[in-house]
């Protein structure tokens, strides 16, 4: 396997290592059809008379005292549980110790069981993403990085860390030669048929993105995602037919002119009341860096649109469809005030809402990543990672929430 020459999705993160009420803010953004929209703005600005997400409750879950939490997705079975994966074990944001967690909660967030490891390799295992499909298989992706290896070259060189944090991260390295390292690199998935209980071991899937794939109303699953550690580079889709056992590589997305598809990232997709399916992009193009871009196909994956701005400021998106029919999307904000918040559409994705804020507390930007599920009463429930200012490690937290409006 060739190891991409293109800048990876992890790497600009090697120097950075280290209860609320929601107002609608923002003006509604203008519509998104085939071609580019030129006229929705870059910053969210607030406007009184928009609709409101108001915040029931807020809390911090999953108890791993000093170590830190990050990526983590959000389902609800058909069963009524919830199950919630994120990258647990960690030191830092970028180390060698990563590893795939998970938890369950039987009463729609009230509580959560302990964390458990369901997939620890030799290096560093990010972001989880979790569904469920109709048959009642249970999916978990991940990626393997070697991002934590520069930074720890320099702190060799530098001699600049504790001794006991050099050991340990010297240690970590040694569990692998440099070539296994490199053999190690790829993007995975594990499943389970008895709702959680036991696990196959990790197999290659052909992309990935933090939130995984979906499953379409015609049954195959579809994965939105980006193709780590390959040349060339590729940003598409991908499709199983088989439950998730195998997977095919479907179409590629297209650039939009002056992009390069090395400023697109973390992907998530919706398949819309019609049809169509939506697919948001982290985008960190000059043109519209850190915004989330949109695309869409109407002919079930085959061919997409080039990508558009549909006004968002923040990244990444989960994506889904309320039983109302409704769209919603989740997504980090780091701009001021820093937290995470949410749009809707009415229309199947052509035009979103203001934003909403579900947090707007976090006291920087390592933070986001939320994702989404809606509850019995109709009220919705997102999670989200954020590192708190009196510690070094981040940590789960969780919001139930509703639309007013």
């Amino acid at each position: 396997m060739q190891r991409s020459t293109h800048w990876e999705r992890r790497r600009w993160l090697q120097g950075a290592a280290a209860a609320t009420v929601g107002l609608g803010v923002g003006r509604r953004a203008a519509a998104a059809q085939d071609e580019p929209v030129e006229d929705v703005p870059t910053t969210e600005e607030p406007a009184e008379d928009e609709p409101a997400a108001t915040v029931l409750s807020t809390q911090t879950i999953g108890p791993q005292p000093g170590r830190y939490a990050g990526w983590p997705t959000l389902a609800r079975r058909s069963n009524g549980d919830l199950v919630l994966v994120f990258s647990g074990g960690r030191e830092a944001h970028v180390c060698p110790f990563g590893r795939v967690d998970w938890m369950v909660s039987r009463d729609e967030g009230a509580s959560w069981t302990w964390p458990r490891t369901l997939l620890d390799s030799a290096t560093d295992d990010r972001d989880a993403g979790v569904l469920e499909t109709s048959r009642g298989t249970l999916l978990v992706t991940t990626f393997t990085s070697d991002a934590w290896e520069p930074i720890l070259k320099r702190a060799e060189a530098a001699e600049s860390w504790p001794a006991e944090q050099l050991a340990r991260w010297q240690a970590a390295r040694q569990r692998l030669s440099e070539e296994e390292r490199h053999a190690e690199l790829g993007t995975w998935m594990i499943r389970s048929t008895d709702g959680g209980r036991s696990w196959s071991s990790r197999y290659r899937v052909p992309v990935n993105a933090p939130h995984g794939p979906v499953e379409l109303a015609d049954g195959r699953l579809f994965y939105a995602g980006v193709q780590l550690w390959q040349t060339p580079r590729r940003v598409g889709v991908a499709q199983s037919t088989d439950d998730g056992l195998t997977w095919e590589w479907l179409a590629e997305i297209p650039a939009r002119p002056g992009d390069d598809l090395g400023d697109y990232h973390e992907l998530h997709a919706v398949e819309a009341p019609d049809g169509r399916l939506v697919v948001h992009i982290r985008s960190h193009s000059p043109a519209n860096n850190r915004e989330t871009l949109q695309t869409h196909s109407d002919d079930g994956g085959r061919s997409w649109a080039t990508p558009y701005r549909i006004g968002v400021q923040g990244y990444p998106s989960h994506l889904l469809k309320l039983r109302s029919g409704r769209l919603l999307t989740t997504y980090g904000y780091r701009l001021q005030p820093i937290g995470n918040r949410a749009r809707f559409s009415d229309d199947g994705g052509r035009t979103w809402s203001a934003a909403l804020t579900i947090s707007a507390d976090a006291p920087s930007t390592d933070v986001g990543y939320p994702s989404t599920v809606e509850l019995d009463d109709g009220t919705l429930l997102t999670v989200w990672y954020e590192r708190p200012a009196d510690a070094d490690a981040a940590v789960l937290r969780q919001a139930r929430w509703r639309l007013s409006g």
